[in-house]
Protein backbone atom coordinates (compact mmCIF):
# COMPACT_ATOMS: atom_id res chain seq x y z
CA UNK A 1 0.00 0.00 0.00
CA UNK A 2 2.98 2.16 -0.50
CA UNK A 3 2.51 5.74 -1.85
CA UNK A 4 3.50 7.03 -4.53
CA UNK A 5 5.64 9.82 -4.93
CA UNK A 6 3.99 12.89 -6.22
CA UNK A 7 5.10 16.35 -7.74
CA UNK A 8 5.78 17.60 -4.37
CA UNK A 9 5.74 16.52 -0.93
CA UNK A 10 2.43 17.55 1.41
CA UNK A 11 3.14 18.66 5.19
CA UNK A 12 0.51 17.16 6.93
CA UNK A 13 1.27 14.00 8.71
CA UNK A 14 0.17 12.29 12.17
CA UNK A 15 2.67 14.37 13.65
CA UNK A 16 1.56 17.48 12.85
CA UNK A 17 -2.44 16.59 13.86
CA UNK A 18 -1.31 15.80 16.85
CA UNK A 19 0.15 18.97 17.83
CA UNK A 20 -2.44 20.90 16.77
CA UNK A 21 -5.38 18.27 18.03
CA UNK A 22 -4.02 15.99 20.70
CA UNK A 23 -6.08 16.36 23.79
CA UNK A 24 -8.41 19.49 21.94
CA UNK A 25 -11.87 19.11 22.01
CA UNK A 26 -13.39 19.00 18.70
CA UNK A 27 -16.96 19.11 17.73
CA UNK A 28 -18.06 17.20 14.44
CA UNK A 29 -21.69 17.90 12.90
CA UNK A 30 -22.36 15.13 10.25
CA UNK A 31 -19.89 12.64 12.03
CA UNK A 32 -22.13 9.72 11.05
CA UNK A 33 -21.59 10.43 7.03
CA UNK A 34 -19.16 9.22 5.11
CA UNK A 35 -16.40 11.99 5.40
CA UNK A 36 -17.08 12.54 9.06
CA UNK A 37 -16.37 9.32 9.90
CA UNK A 38 -13.39 9.19 8.03
CA UNK A 39 -12.35 12.71 9.52
CA UNK A 40 -13.50 11.10 13.31
CA UNK A 41 -10.44 8.37 12.42
CA UNK A 42 -8.21 10.58 11.48
CA UNK A 43 -8.81 13.04 14.79
CA UNK A 44 -9.13 9.43 17.04
CA UNK A 45 -5.46 8.46 15.88
CA UNK A 46 -4.35 11.95 16.37
CA UNK A 47 -5.47 12.18 19.72
CA UNK A 48 -8.69 14.68 19.91
CA UNK A 49 -11.39 14.10 22.33
CA UNK A 50 -14.05 14.24 20.14
CA UNK A 51 -18.17 14.97 20.22
CA UNK A 52 -20.15 14.56 17.20
CA UNK A 53 -23.73 15.44 16.51
CA UNK A 54 -25.59 14.16 13.09
CA UNK A 55 -28.57 12.07 12.45
CA UNK A 56 -28.44 8.36 12.29
CA UNK A 57 -26.55 6.79 9.62
CA UNK A 58 -28.95 5.67 7.03
CA UNK A 59 -27.44 2.17 6.17
CA UNK A 60 -26.64 -0.63 9.45
CA UNK A 61 -22.95 -1.66 6.75
CA UNK A 62 -22.18 2.51 7.12
CA UNK A 63 -18.49 3.25 7.96
CA UNK A 64 -19.58 4.59 11.16
CA UNK A 65 -20.70 1.66 12.53
CA UNK A 66 -17.52 -0.15 11.67
CA UNK A 67 -15.71 2.73 13.31
CA UNK A 68 -17.59 2.97 16.32
CA UNK A 69 -16.36 0.34 18.36
CA UNK A 70 -12.84 1.57 17.87
CA UNK A 71 -12.59 5.06 18.16
CA UNK A 72 -15.37 5.38 20.72
CA UNK A 73 -16.26 9.07 20.12
CA UNK A 74 -18.98 10.55 21.92
CA UNK A 75 -22.18 10.55 19.44
CA UNK A 76 -25.05 12.47 19.57
CA UNK A 77 -27.90 11.66 17.17
CA UNK A 78 -30.16 14.49 16.57
CA UNK A 79 -30.65 17.19 13.64
CA UNK A 80 -29.11 20.18 12.42
CA UNK A 81 -32.23 22.27 12.22
CA UNK A 82 -33.24 21.61 16.15
CA UNK A 83 -31.24 24.98 17.10
CA UNK A 84 -31.64 24.79 20.96
CA UNK A 85 -30.30 21.22 21.20
CA UNK A 86 -27.62 22.03 18.69
CA UNK A 87 -26.96 24.74 20.97
CA UNK A 88 -27.02 23.17 23.92
CA UNK A 89 -24.95 20.61 23.07
CA UNK A 90 -22.35 22.56 21.84
CA UNK A 91 -22.08 24.74 25.45
CA UNK A 92 -21.91 21.49 26.99
CA UNK A 93 -19.17 20.34 25.32
CA UNK A 94 -16.94 23.96 25.04
CA UNK A 95 -15.26 22.90 21.90
CA UNK A 96 -11.77 24.64 20.96
CA UNK A 97 -12.62 23.15 16.96
CA UNK A 98 -15.65 22.31 14.67
CA UNK A 99 -15.65 20.70 11.49
CA UNK A 100 -19.26 21.28 9.98
CA UNK A 101 -20.09 18.62 7.39
CA UNK A 102 -23.44 18.20 8.42
CA UNK A 103 -25.53 18.46 5.11
CA UNK A 104 -28.18 16.70 2.55
CA UNK A 105 -25.42 15.75 0.39
CA UNK A 106 -26.66 14.41 -2.90
CA UNK A 107 -27.15 16.16 -6.05
CA UNK A 108 -30.16 14.00 -7.27
CA UNK A 109 -31.96 13.69 -3.51
CA UNK A 110 -32.58 17.71 -3.66
CA UNK A 111 -34.59 17.70 -6.66
CA UNK A 112 -36.92 15.42 -4.89
CA UNK A 113 -36.69 17.47 -1.52
CA UNK A 114 -35.49 21.18 -2.67
CA UNK A 115 -36.90 23.11 0.19
CA UNK A 116 -35.47 20.17 2.89
CA UNK A 117 -31.75 20.88 1.21
CA UNK A 118 -32.05 24.37 1.83
CA UNK A 119 -33.02 24.08 5.13
CA UNK A 120 -30.80 21.67 6.24
CA UNK A 121 -27.79 23.10 4.67
CA UNK A 122 -28.38 27.27 4.74
CA UNK A 123 -30.65 27.63 7.59
CA UNK A 124 -28.71 24.31 9.57
CA UNK A 125 -25.76 26.50 9.44
CA UNK A 126 -26.75 29.56 10.27
CA UNK A 127 -27.96 27.44 13.61
CA UNK A 128 -24.68 26.03 14.23
CA UNK A 129 -23.66 30.03 13.51
CA UNK A 130 -25.85 31.02 15.91
CA UNK A 131 -24.50 28.76 18.80
CA UNK A 132 -21.23 29.71 18.40
CA UNK A 133 -21.74 33.50 18.73
CA UNK A 134 -23.16 32.24 22.03
CA UNK A 135 -20.37 30.84 23.26
CA UNK A 136 -18.01 32.20 25.68
CA UNK A 137 -14.28 30.48 24.50
CA UNK A 138 -12.17 30.74 21.68
CA UNK A 139 -13.29 28.30 19.15
CA UNK A 140 -12.19 27.63 15.37
CA UNK A 141 -14.80 26.78 13.12
CA UNK A 142 -14.50 25.10 9.55
CA UNK A 143 -17.16 25.22 7.29
CA UNK A 144 -17.37 22.27 4.87
CA UNK A 145 -19.15 22.86 1.16
CA UNK A 146 -18.70 21.70 -1.93
CA UNK A 147 -17.12 22.68 -5.30
CA UNK A 148 -20.48 22.63 -6.93
CA UNK A 149 -21.04 26.06 -5.54
CA UNK A 150 -19.89 28.03 -8.09
CA UNK A 151 -22.07 29.73 -11.10
CA UNK A 152 -20.47 26.63 -13.41
CA UNK A 153 -20.26 27.77 -17.13
CA UNK A 154 -19.43 24.26 -18.19
CA UNK A 155 -16.56 25.55 -19.43
CA UNK A 156 -12.76 24.04 -19.62
CA UNK A 157 -11.60 26.16 -16.55
CA UNK A 158 -10.47 25.74 -13.11
CA UNK A 159 -12.60 27.66 -10.61
CA UNK A 160 -10.70 29.71 -8.20
CA UNK A 161 -11.90 31.10 -4.65
CA UNK A 162 -12.95 34.44 -5.95
CA UNK A 163 -15.32 33.27 -8.85
CA UNK A 164 -18.61 33.71 -8.28
CA UNK A 165 -20.88 31.86 -6.51
CA UNK A 166 -24.14 30.10 -8.37
CA UNK A 167 -25.73 26.67 -8.67
CA UNK A 168 -27.93 25.40 -11.24
CA UNK A 169 -29.75 22.40 -8.99
CA UNK A 170 -31.33 23.01 -5.21
CA UNK A 171 -27.79 20.96 -3.88
CA UNK A 172 -25.56 23.56 -5.31
CA UNK A 173 -27.44 26.56 -4.64
CA UNK A 174 -28.20 25.44 -1.51
CA UNK A 175 -24.17 25.17 -0.65
CA UNK A 176 -23.81 29.02 -2.40
CA UNK A 177 -26.73 29.72 0.15
CA UNK A 178 -24.13 28.33 2.89
CA UNK A 179 -21.54 30.45 2.25
CA UNK A 180 -23.21 33.36 2.13
CA UNK A 181 -24.56 32.61 5.45
CA UNK A 182 -20.81 32.24 6.72
CA UNK A 183 -20.09 35.36 5.15
CA UNK A 184 -22.17 37.13 6.65
CA UNK A 185 -21.96 35.58 10.25
CA UNK A 186 -18.40 36.27 9.44
CA UNK A 187 -18.65 39.96 9.30
CA UNK A 188 -21.46 40.64 11.51
CA UNK A 189 -20.15 38.42 14.76
CA UNK A 190 -16.47 36.95 13.80
CA UNK A 191 -15.20 40.00 11.84
CA UNK A 192 -11.53 39.67 11.96
CA UNK A 193 -10.85 43.06 12.65
CA UNK A 194 -12.38 42.30 16.01
CA UNK A 195 -10.94 39.10 17.06
CA UNK A 196 -9.51 40.13 19.81
CA UNK A 197 -13.08 40.95 21.44
CA UNK A 198 -14.79 37.79 20.31
CA UNK A 199 -11.96 34.61 19.66
CA UNK A 200 -13.68 33.38 16.87
CA UNK A 201 -12.42 32.02 13.47
CA UNK A 202 -14.00 30.67 10.72
CA UNK A 203 -13.04 29.32 7.64
CA UNK A 204 -14.76 27.50 4.52
CA UNK A 205 -13.37 24.36 2.57
CA UNK A 206 -14.74 23.43 -0.40
CA UNK A 207 -14.22 19.88 -2.08
CA UNK A 208 -14.59 17.97 -5.39
CA UNK A 209 -15.81 14.77 -6.07
CA UNK A 210 -14.48 12.76 -3.37
CA UNK A 211 -14.15 9.03 -3.01
CA UNK A 212 -13.35 5.89 -0.57
CA UNK A 213 -14.04 2.60 1.23
CA UNK A 214 -17.28 2.90 3.75
CA UNK A 215 -19.69 5.68 1.49
CA UNK A 216 -22.94 3.58 0.52
CA UNK A 217 -24.68 6.69 -0.52
CA UNK A 218 -27.36 6.67 -3.11
CA UNK A 219 -26.76 8.14 -6.72
CA UNK A 220 -22.70 8.00 -6.29
CA UNK A 221 -20.56 6.66 -8.61
CA UNK A 222 -18.58 4.81 -6.37
CA UNK A 223 -21.24 2.88 -4.53
CA UNK A 224 -22.97 2.49 -7.70
CA UNK A 225 -20.31 0.54 -9.16
CA UNK A 226 -19.52 -1.30 -5.59
CA UNK A 227 -23.04 -3.06 -5.73
CA UNK A 228 -22.97 -3.45 -9.35
CA UNK A 229 -19.75 -5.13 -9.39
CA UNK A 230 -20.94 -7.30 -6.03
CA UNK A 231 -23.98 -8.51 -7.91
CA UNK A 232 -21.82 -8.98 -11.27
CA UNK A 233 -24.18 -7.18 -12.92
CA UNK A 234 -23.14 -4.20 -15.32
CA UNK A 235 -22.78 -0.47 -13.61
CA UNK A 236 -25.01 2.00 -15.17
CA UNK A 237 -23.54 4.71 -16.16
CA UNK A 238 -25.37 8.27 -16.56
CA UNK A 239 -23.06 10.96 -18.09
CA UNK A 240 -19.98 8.87 -18.98
CA UNK A 241 -18.42 12.21 -20.32
CA UNK A 242 -18.32 14.39 -17.47
CA UNK A 243 -15.44 15.96 -15.92
CA UNK A 244 -14.90 16.01 -12.65
CA UNK A 245 -12.07 16.49 -9.63
CA UNK A 246 -12.06 12.87 -8.16
CA UNK A 247 -10.12 12.98 -5.07
CA UNK A 248 -9.55 9.97 -2.01
CA UNK A 249 -11.36 10.94 1.34
CA UNK A 250 -7.89 11.27 2.75
CA UNK A 251 -7.26 14.40 0.58
CA UNK A 252 -9.24 16.66 1.66
CA UNK A 253 -9.91 15.87 5.09
CA UNK A 254 -6.43 16.61 5.80
CA UNK A 255 -6.67 19.84 3.74
CA UNK A 256 -9.35 20.65 6.57
CA UNK A 257 -7.56 19.51 9.29
CA UNK A 258 -4.53 22.02 8.31
CA UNK A 259 -6.94 24.65 7.65
CA UNK A 260 -8.22 24.14 11.50
CA UNK A 261 -4.60 24.07 12.70
CA UNK A 262 -3.15 27.06 11.05
CA UNK A 263 -6.45 28.91 11.19
CA UNK A 264 -6.59 28.21 14.58
CA UNK A 265 -2.84 29.94 15.07
CA UNK A 266 -3.41 32.74 12.77
CA UNK A 267 -7.23 33.46 12.46
CA UNK A 268 -7.01 36.49 11.04
CA UNK A 269 -4.61 35.22 7.68
CA UNK A 270 -6.77 32.13 7.38
CA UNK A 271 -10.66 33.26 7.64
CA UNK A 272 -11.73 32.69 4.04
CA UNK A 273 -12.53 29.75 1.23
CA UNK A 274 -10.11 27.17 0.27
CA UNK A 275 -10.67 24.38 -2.60
CA UNK A 276 -9.00 21.44 -2.23
CA UNK A 277 -8.77 18.64 -5.55
CA UNK A 278 -6.81 17.29 -7.65
CA UNK A 279 -3.76 18.48 -10.01
CA UNK A 280 -5.41 20.28 -13.37
CA UNK A 281 -4.07 17.36 -15.17
CA UNK A 282 -5.58 14.65 -12.73
CA UNK A 283 -9.03 15.33 -13.47
CA UNK A 284 -10.77 12.06 -15.12
CA UNK A 285 -14.39 11.15 -17.30
CA UNK A 286 -16.82 9.50 -15.51
CA UNK A 287 -15.96 6.86 -18.02
CA UNK A 288 -12.16 6.85 -16.68
CA UNK A 289 -13.28 6.79 -13.50
CA UNK A 290 -15.68 3.76 -14.04
CA UNK A 291 -13.00 1.48 -16.49
CA UNK A 292 -10.04 1.91 -13.52
CA UNK A 293 -12.83 0.61 -11.14
CA UNK A 294 -14.07 -2.39 -12.89
CA UNK A 295 -10.17 -2.96 -14.12
CA UNK A 296 -9.22 -2.43 -9.89
CA UNK A 297 -12.49 -4.71 -9.55
CA UNK A 298 -10.82 -7.68 -11.75
CA UNK A 299 -14.12 -8.03 -13.76
CA UNK A 300 -16.91 -6.79 -14.70
CA UNK A 301 -18.52 -3.96 -17.00
CA UNK A 302 -20.65 -0.90 -17.69
CA UNK A 303 -23.67 0.69 -19.85
CA UNK A 304 -24.13 4.09 -20.60
CA UNK A 305 -28.37 4.88 -19.47
CA UNK A 306 -28.25 9.00 -20.00
CA UNK A 307 -30.46 8.56 -22.71
CA UNK A 308 -34.03 10.13 -21.89
CA UNK A 309 -35.02 13.02 -18.97
CA UNK A 310 -32.50 13.02 -16.41
CA UNK A 311 -32.15 15.58 -13.96
CA UNK A 312 -29.51 18.55 -14.55
CA UNK A 313 -25.57 17.68 -13.44
CA UNK A 314 -22.54 19.33 -14.25
CA UNK A 315 -21.17 18.16 -17.66
CA UNK A 316 -17.67 19.54 -16.73
CA UNK A 317 -16.06 20.97 -13.18
CA UNK A 318 -12.69 21.64 -12.15
CA UNK A 319 -11.22 23.79 -9.27
CA UNK A 320 -7.89 25.54 -8.93
CA UNK A 321 -6.21 24.31 -6.09
CA UNK A 322 -3.51 27.09 -6.22
CA UNK A 323 -4.56 29.03 -3.35
CA UNK A 324 -4.69 25.65 -0.99
CA UNK A 325 -1.18 25.04 -1.80
CA UNK A 326 0.76 28.14 -1.75
CA UNK A 327 -1.12 29.21 1.42
CA UNK A 328 -1.58 26.20 3.13
CA UNK A 329 1.07 24.27 2.24
CA UNK A 330 -0.98 21.25 1.40
CA UNK A 331 -0.46 18.97 -1.78
CA UNK A 332 -2.34 16.18 -3.63
CA UNK A 333 -0.68 12.54 -2.42
CA UNK A 334 -2.75 10.34 -4.69
CA UNK A 335 -3.37 10.53 -8.41
CA UNK A 336 -6.94 8.98 -9.32
CA UNK A 337 -6.05 5.97 -10.73
CA UNK A 338 -4.39 5.85 -6.99
CA UNK A 339 -7.05 6.96 -5.51
CA UNK A 340 -9.43 4.65 -7.09
CA UNK A 341 -7.14 1.69 -6.30
CA UNK A 342 -7.07 2.49 -2.52
CA UNK A 343 -11.08 2.72 -2.76
CA UNK A 344 -11.52 -0.59 -3.94
CA UNK A 345 -9.28 -2.07 -1.88
CA UNK A 346 -11.50 -1.33 0.72
CA UNK A 347 -14.71 -3.00 -0.43
CA UNK A 348 -13.01 -5.47 -1.05
CA UNK A 349 -12.03 -6.13 2.63
CA UNK A 350 -14.24 -8.64 4.82
CA UNK A 351 -16.67 -6.53 7.10
CA UNK A 352 -15.07 -7.36 10.26
CA UNK A 353 -11.67 -5.69 8.96
CA UNK A 354 -13.01 -2.40 7.61
CA UNK A 355 -12.50 -0.57 10.29
CA UNK A 356 -8.62 -1.94 11.00
CA UNK A 357 -8.20 -1.12 7.11
CA UNK A 358 -9.65 2.02 7.52
CA UNK A 359 -6.98 3.07 10.39
CA UNK A 360 -4.28 1.14 8.04
CA UNK A 361 -4.89 3.53 5.11
CA UNK A 362 -5.10 6.81 7.56
CA UNK A 363 -1.89 6.10 9.13
CA UNK A 364 -0.38 4.56 5.98
CA UNK A 365 -1.00 8.44 3.85
CA UNK A 366 0.03 10.22 7.08
CA UNK A 367 3.06 8.24 7.17
CA UNK A 368 4.39 8.59 3.35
Amino acid sequence: MAIKPGKMETVVNLQQLQQYYRGKKVFITGHTGFKGSWLSAILYLAGAEIKGYALAPEHPYDLFHRLGPVTGIESVIADIRQREKLSQELRSFQPDYIFHLAAQPLVRRSYAIPSETFEVNAVGTANLLEAVNGLAQPCTVVVITTDKVYENKEQDILYREEDALGGYDPYSASKACTELVVQSFRNSFFNTARFDAHHKAIAVARAGNVIGGGDWSEDRIIPDIVRSLQQDRPVDVRNPGAVRPWQHVLEPLTGYLLLGGLLNETPVAFSTAYNFGPYPEDHLTVKELVELAVAQWGSGSWMDISGGVQPHEAGLLKLDIGKAVSQLHWQPRLNATQAIEWTIRWYRQPADKQAAFTLEQIKNYLSA
